[in-house]
């Protein structure tokens, strides 16, 4: 928390909420001699940036004075050159701003700084000609320079030069040679803060769950000053305790301030109460400097053998890793982007979230105060190259005497991946008078191994060793892989163990950045950079869910009905603090439309709403909805948690009907036709009415469905996948034909591609009736038959069945049982982010309709648990360890469907749902076939 730049002795949530609005409309705040003023030179983020004269000396529009928005990246406004880390032919572009300001003359008697929350990378800053001090090396810091001496009232002028590639080779190696993009500029804000002469520098508090609180207060240029007094207040402004005073002697810099309170709230993820410390350096009874910080009760502990405790309660970590960063400006971001990205990822239900790899903006950490993340901070630094140790020492007080108000923040990291200076690693509790622990992320640092993608079998191992293992990366998402694939079994192994304390997703969201110089195209830069649950706008796939139901607090333990039940459900209370009568549900039964219908696809018949019950963190009990008597009579059960906030923990969804229900309202609906049997050469033509199906006489499978003459381009069906058909097979099918009232159906013996046995059943009714089967012995990917249809005669598909979101054998979970429309696309990962995608695999479908360039093709199961696969799914450009298995087919129907895998790890290597599906014996697969030809 950033407290030497709150602004005054507002302690009122709503006169800060004014003053930030007020900051926004004219340059400068003042609130009297005795507060912090301010005089932004710049914007306050990507969406209200102020121009300053700009020189580039390479790459793009260099050579020449122009305009630039400050901040932002020089890169993503047209100048310099793109440059990804690890790229050791870097461009060593200069960036000169220049900038005029003007001061007011009543700030003659008091002491200036100007201040710059990040700049990428050396900076050297005059004012008005002359030096401010020497060069900053580091790109991700606050820094700033006592210019009181430079400043003059009235016009004013500013100079900075920096330079995008670091003079220190280990500040260049550090920061810039990570696996991220690194750019240039002054990327976060930049102002003057106006002080008195006397003033508190900076805070550090250590505020524990029994109400003890202790303050040590950074003082500078004491000289009259005698006392510090400190008082406590709420959110809305009501004091807590009673007001606490030190004595200050002429010339002292530290002054420490104890006190106890009772009546208060502790800060958890669940439960972020926040306090207001307001902070006032006077002489006898004359205010001098006052400043306003926020904090949390809270006191966290590492149990060496049992894990990590908050506030004496047991916690696990479920987080992701999440770099600032978006399309348009780079790291340069804003107060609005950090709550949306904060809320998201509470939305996934993640409780944690560790900043990789630098220290991020201090509205997100507030963000993350005020709803609820914890955090992990981190120093910059990658693999094998670190800050020299002056570098890392001056670079750690810096982050942690911005950050170390926060209570959000419960671990420093000293760098990433073996990029740490370990003669740093007692300076972070220099600066921290709660000297949280420091971690070595992907090492054993601090009785914590974090210890980055093990394999399911290896976290094993580490879960018998005695050490607590929480992976500050894991499950490296690339494309559609990782993430939530595999989530579930990882999951279950960190929470039955002990020594489980936790973990961190790579990585929030894709890095894609827009390329000025390629008309705008987004580039992820290869593989390296689309890891993300959500794309680089925040687009939300697959994963996104998944995670969101696997860390729901409240987790469903019912996963089917009974045939006799009763509305009870078996629920488990996965908060850490909260009871579930903290939360409230909300029941729906449901009906769906059905094949060919088009009236409204979802009526709620019945609802209710109820308050969970009495069930502590930790524990599980029954939930019972109070179902109405007739609540069977539906198509879904549909049931949402709520959390206190009336957030949606996740909604659970259970079909109440059959497949086959479906299917007997669309044939039912159909009037019957005359029957007829053709035969034209190879082709068997069987209609009934205007509704015909053609069959291969050669093979016994589909060539097409038609309505009135006109051709539905299904066909070469059903061929079982994996082909199972030996080369040169001689004993060609043989087709018996038999015509009854209602029907005519082919046997087909002997059956082409691997059938073991295939039936054809054209109904009166106009709609055709497939029945096969086939072995399978071993273990597969996948397994089921495919037919053929061109994906370029498809529009928009409408089905019933789990979705809206495709799956994979090891993400299952994060899908709704429901009636689902998504148009045609072909989302490219890494080129394009279109969700839910149109192709690949989806579960439980009941029946689907395709909308084609030809007409309607609606096909329906009676079966239970098929899985559909609509044409193959990309893989992405270079898709490594998640390349998925394909077979040749559009419009497949499976009884087994493949998994995948990370960016380093195959799926075979991530747990029980991984492994490829078992088979040994014969296997049977139900469809009905409808065409809808439009005249």
């Amino acid at each position: 928390m950033k407290t030497q730049y709150e602004l005054g002795k507002a302690s009122d949530a709503a006169l800060l909420v004014w003053l930030a609005t007020l900051a926004l409309i004219i340059p400068t705040v003042s609130l009297g001699q005795h507060n912090t003023e301010y005089l932004y030179l710049s914007g306050h983020g990507k969406d209200d940036p102020v121009q300053w004269n700009f020189f580039c000396t390479g790459g793009r529009n260099s050579g020449k004075w122009t305009k630039i928005p400050v901040p932002s990246h020089w890169e993503l406004h047209g100048f310099g050159s793109y440059n990804y880390g690890k790229d050791f032919n870097k461009s060593s572009e200069k960036g000169i701003y220049r900038h005029e300001f003007t001061v007011p003359q009543a700030w003659k008697d008091r002491r200036i700084k100007i201040v710059f929350e990040g700049v990428m990378t050396d900076t050297e800053v005059k004012v008005n000609g002359k030096s401010a001090g020497p060069v900053h090396q580091g790109g991700f810091y606050r820094f700033s320079y006592d210019v009181t001496e430079l400043i003059k009232p009235g016009l004013n002028r500013i100079e900075v030069t920096v330079s995008k590639v670091s003079a220190n080779e280990s500040v260049e190696a550090a920061e810039r040679m990570g696996d991220y993009w690194v750019f240039g500029g002054i990327y976060r804000p930049v102002y003057l803060e106006v002080l008195p002469a006397e003033y508190i520098d900076w805070t550090s508090v250590d505020a524990d769950a029994d109400g003890s609180f202790v303050l040590d207060v950074y003082l500078q240029h004491v000289d009259q000053a005698d006392n510090v007094v400190v008082r406590i207040l709420s959110g809305d402004g009501n004091p807590l305790g009673s007001e606490t005073s030190a004595t200050v002697e002429k010339g002292q810099e530290k002054v420490r301030v104890s006190t106890k309170v009772a009546g208060h709230d502790l800060w958890t993820a669940e439960s972020p109460n926040l306090y207001n410390v307001q902070i006032q350096l006077r002489n006898e009874k004359k205010l001098l400097h006052s400043v306003t910080s926020r904090f949390g009760f809270r006191t966290f502990e590492v149990r060496p053998g049992e894990g990590l405790f908050l506030n004496g309660s047991k916690i696990r970590l479920k987080g992701v890793n999440r770099h600032c960063f978006w399309p348009d400006s780079g790291r340069c971001l804003s107060r609005e982007l950090s709550y949306s990205d904060a809320r998201l990822i509470k939305e996934m239900n993640m409780n944690a979230v560790r900043m990789s790899h630098y220290p991020p903006d201090v509205h997100f950490l507030e963000a993350c105060d005020e709803l609820g993340l914890y955090v992990l901070d981190e120093l910059a630094g990658w693999q094998k190259p670190s800050y020299d140790t002056k570098s890392a020492e001056r670079l750690a007080a810096q982050m942690v005497k911005r950050d170390q108000m926060h209570p959000c923040i419960l671990f420093w990291d000293n760098a990433n991946e073996g990029g740490w200076n370990t003669e740093a690693d007692d300076d972070f509790a220099k600066y921290d008078i709660q000297e949280r622990k420091v971690l070595h992320p992907w090492d054993f640092f601090s009785g914590i191994d974090t210890d980055h993608y093990e394999s399911y079998a290896s976290v094993q191992n580490k879960l018998r060793s005695g050490e607590l293992f929480m992976p500050t990366e894991f499950l490296h998402g690339l494309y559609d892989g990782g993430h939530g694939a595999g989530l579930n079994d990882y999951w279950n192994l960190l929470k039955r163990s002990e020594l489980g304390a936790g973990g961190f997703l790579w990585v929030f969201a894709d890095e894609g950045v827009v390329r000025t110089d390629r008309e705008g195209a987004i580039d992820v830069a290869g593989n390296f950079a689309p890891d993300g649950i959500v794309g680089p706008y925040r687009e939300k796939e697959g994963s996104f869910f998944t995670i969101k139901e696997i860390w729901s607090p409240v987790q469903i333990l019912t996963k089917n009905l009974a045939e006799d039940f009763n509305g009870v459900l078996d629920v488990e209370n996965c908060y850490d603090f909260r009871n579930l009568d903290t939360c409230t549900f909300k029941w729906e039964i449901v009906k769906f439309v059905g094949i060919g219908d088009r009236e409204e696809d979802r009526v709620v018949l019945k609802s209710g709403t109820f308050r969970g019950p009495s069930v502590s963190p930790g524990r599980q009990g029954k939930l019972n909805l109070h179902l109405p008597k007739d609540w069977s009579n539906g198509g879904a059960l549909y049931l949402t948690a709520f959390d206190s906030e009336n957030r949606n923990l996740f909604t659970w969804t259970w079909s109440l009907q059959q497949p086959s229900e479906h299917l007997k309202r669309a044939a039912e609906s159909r009037k019957t036709a005359r029957l007829r049997v053709e035969k034209d050469g190879d082709t068997i033509r069987v209609s009934a009415g205007a509704f015909a199906a053609e069959f291969n006489r050669k093979t016994g499978l589909l060539k097409g469905l038609m309505r009135n003459e006109k051709m539905l381009s299904l066909a070469n069906g059903p061929r079982v996948v994996p082909a199972s058909a030996t080369e040169g097979e001689t004993a060609p099918p043989k087709i018996k034909i038999r015509k009854k009232k209602n029907y005519v159906i082919l046997d087909v013996a002997n059956p082409a591609n691997g059938l073991d046995k295939l039936t054809w059943k054209i109904h009166a009714g106009g709609y055709l009736e497939m029945k096969c089967s086939y072995s399978c012995e071993g273990e597969y990917d996948f397994h089921g038959v495919t037919f053929d249809y061109p994906e370029k005669l498809v529009k928009r598909k409408r089905w019933l069945g789990d979705g809206p979101y495709r799956v994979w054998k090891n993400r299952i979970k994060g899908t709704q049982f429901g009636l689902w429309q998504v148009d045609y696309n072909d989302s490219y990962p890494g080129v394009s982010w279109v969700y839910p995608e149109f192709k690949g695999y989806f579960s439980n479908i009941n029946w689907l309709e395709l909308e084609t360039v030809e007409g309607a093709l609606a096909v329906a199961t009676d079966q239970q648990g098929l899985f559909l696969r609509l044409y193959a799914p990309r893989d992405g450009q270079s898709p490594r360890k998640t390349a998925i298995p394909h077979f040749n087919g559009d419009l497949s129907f499976l009884h087994a469907i493949p998994a995948t895998g990370t960016k380093f790890k195959v799926a075979g290597v991530l747990g029980p749902e991984s492994q490829k599906t078992k088979a040994n014996g014969r296997f049977e697969i139900s469809l009905y076939f409808f065409a809808d030809i439009p005249d």
